[in-house]
């Protein structure tokens, strides 16, 4: 198979590699303890787990791509970024 399309580069290897890891296990999770228990966040409305991860990885790609756009500095970078505020969506929202 030809990938020669996309720009594998290391930080971008691991952020599809982490993506598929949390996936997994919040896949795993779900199956172990169904539902989970949905709560009131800032946004003022109900979110499951997988709300919350579905918003975090929205907004880590927006991170990313605004990170390529406007910033000069390594992608690794935009990874702790990303990783900080995926914490604080777990956290807030």
């Amino acid at each position: 198979m030809d990938l020669s399309w996309m720009a594998w580069t290391k930080p971008t290897a691991t952020f599809f590699i982490i993506i598929l890891c949390l996936l997994v296990t919040m896949t795993v999770w779900e199956i172990k303890v169904p539902g989970g228990a949905p709560r009131l966040g800032v946004l003022r409305f109900e979110t499951t787990r997988g709300d919350r991860l579905f918003v975090s990885l929205l907004g880590s790609a927006f991170i990313h791509i605004f990170w390529l756009a406007f910033i000069s500095l390594s992608l690794w970078w935009a990874l702790v970024v990303a990783f900080i505020y995926a914490i604080c969506v777990f956290i807030w929202v």
